[in-house]
């Protein structure tokens, strides 16, 4: 039992405080109810800090934003019923993304089970599919204890969100402290980083070492598992192009001679070795079937679910990314001149490639076209980047349109809402990232659709202080679906159900609290991207921009052929 525990009784909301504490979890995101107030009173004696947002799907988004940046896991703590149902977005969205996060969720007394209290919901059974973890706290004196095993559970296998609900008679009890488990920082959960099958790895340096025309994939997982290190190691020391995606931009430097970016697809069409670190084979990746069927194909991934899911593999190795891409590197030492040296050719074939798909969209990123063209928005999104700059992608189109041109320039820079495709992260990724390192520059980049969803907790941005540069790529329309639309039915009802009014977003920031500012001439992106930033405040720059123009991500997407 830990010593600083004097009082005779704890309330469960003190218990619950405890184990975040225990955890190392400095804020909880939230929107007040009366069925989670102790919590907030054991927040305060134990020096967590309570944010309180506008809408709880923000609280859940922001959890897992928190925990992408900081390794750690979030937290979000919401009241029943309504307030957990509104969440459920939040916790889904983190479960696709392999996100670590707690939710709490209030719940009627049990002294009221079944009896109708007020917004009484079977939280547990809606949460189940969509988390690592879902139970209700039984009782007061394992409050503790069910916060740990919550948190021991987010870490099993590939990290995810888990859920816990806490009846209000069991949240605001007290019990003799003797009987409460209050589980000591740091001894309730082991490692969980596994160095895969050392013969595996062995097999893998070999197939590396021998490869005459090796690609590699570096996935979200490299930066979950804080493996950027070992990636760069392992591409530099065996001269391997790499592609990156998700959290695992950035891993590599643009300019880097090993950082590729628009000729995945031809190397996925013509590597004799493919190596998937961290990605799964879903939609992203044509479900496998975008990779060259004479390929040898290597997955490495954490979840041994994953692994030759979709698509057949040569070989598959469950564990820590950067400690398997270390152990490889490791593994070919002393062999490296049978492979390493020969692959100048390789290289230089898929620079070429990336040049003529640079050369080819080089008049759209330098247009002086009004309406905006998106390329040319991107363009100067990237060219206003520094190296402290986080990067945060919340939109269809226009951040599909800067998923080829913006290139983060450190690792853990890039968030995106990750595999579900949830719009809205936007907001709540600038709330969590700007607070867990205020010493970084925000940058945000906003479909209008997407901006609507949460945007009005920008207040809360301006309220708890936190500037970022924000961006909308504006076009009055959810152009994504308009695109597919247009494809299927018609231009005659291209406009159905996805089109937006002309929404000033500039004057909204303006009226809340933030800097504001219109931009319709190419040559003003640069100079308003600059001045929000020097205006120390949460900003808005809408930007219009050509509603016509369809990014080819979009363009190529199976569900609209």
């Amino acid at each position: 039992m830990p010593d600083d525990i004097s009082q005779d009784f704890i309330s469960g909301g003190h218990l619950v405080a405890k184990a975040l504490k225990a955890e190392g979890v400095e804020v909880i995101y939230t929107l007040c109810g009366g069925h989670i107030i102790d919590i907030y009173d054991g927040c305060v004696d134990e020096g967590i800090e309570v944010v309180d947002v506008r809408h709880e799907q923000v609280a859940a988004h922001a959890a897992d934003g928190y925990a992408r940046i900081t390794g750690k896991p979030g937290c979000a703590v919401v009241t029943a019923g309504p307030g957990t149902t509104d969440a459920v977005t939040g916790v889904a969205n983190a479960f696709r993304a392999e996100s670590p996060m707690l939710l709490i969720g209030g719940q009627g007394a049990h002294s009221q089970h079944k009896m109708g209290s007020l917004q009484d919901l079977p939280h547990v059974d809606m949460m189940t599919p969509i988390t690592k973890f879902a139970a209700t706290v039984p009782d007061t004196a394992r409050a503790a204890d069910m916060v740990s095993m919550a948190f021991r559970e987010c870490f099993h296998g590939a990290p995810g969100p888990s859920f816990l609900e806490i009846p209000r008679d069991v949240l605001d009890a007290k019990v003799p402290v003797e009987k409460a488990r209050i589980p000591a920082a740091g001894h309730y959960r082991a490692s969980t980083r596994s160095a895969g099958d050392p013969e595996a790895i062995e097999r893998l340096a070999d197939l590396l070492v021998h490869a005459e025309k090796p690609a590699i994939l570096l996935g979200s997982q490299v930066w979950t598992t804080r493996g950027t290190a070992s990636a760069i190691e392992l591409v530099r020391t065996l001269n391997i192009p790499a592609y990156m995606n998700g959290a695992g931009r950035g891993t590599l430097p643009p300019g880097d001679p090993h950082h590729f970016q628009l000729s995945r697809r031809y190397a996925f069409s013509n590597a004799d070795v493919i190596v998937i670190v961290g990605t799964p084979f879903d939609f992203r990746m044509g479900y496998g079937k975008r990779l060259s069927p004479d390929a040898t194909v290597v997955q490495i991934d954490l979840d041994y679910r994953t692994v030759g899911k979709n698509r057949d593999i040569d070989l598959g190795i469950v564990g820590d990314a950067g400690l398997i891409l270390k152990s490889v590197t490791e593994a070919a030492s002393g062999r490296l001149n049978g492979g390493a040296s020969k692959r100048k050719e390789w290289l230089d074939e898929l620079r070429a490639a990336e040049q003529t798909a640079i050369e080819k969209r080089l008049p759209s990123l330098k247009s002086d076209a009004s309406p905006i063209h998106p390329y040319r928005l991107v363009s100067e999104i990237n060219d206003f980047l520094t190296e402290d700059s986080i990067y945060i992608g919340d939109g269809g189109d226009i951040v599909t349109f800067s998923g080829q041109v913006v290139q983060p320039k450190s690792p853990g820079h890039w968030m995106d809402p990750g595999p579900l495709g949830t719009l809205g992260v936007g907001v709540p990724f600038v709330l969590a990232a700007k607070q867990a390192r205020p010493d970084k520059e925000v940058v945000a980049l906003f479909g209008d659709g997407a901006f609507s969803l949460t945007g009005w907790d920008f207040e809360t941005l301006v309220r708890y202080n936190l500037p970022f540069v924000g961006i909308v790529g504006n076009n009055s329309s959810m152009n994504q679906i308009r695109y597919g639309q247009a494809q299927k039915y018609g231009l005659e009802r291209e406009r159905v159900g996805n089109t937006l009014g002309d929404v000033h977003y500039d004057k909204f920031a303006q009226m809340l609290g933030g800097y504001g500012e219109e931009v319709r001439d190419p040559a003003d992106i640069g100079p308003a991207l600059r001045r929000a930033r020097e205006s120390g405040k949460p900003s808005l720059i809408n930007v219009w921009v050509d509603p016509d123009a369809y990014a080819p991500g979009t363009m190529n997407q199976t569900m609209y052929k």
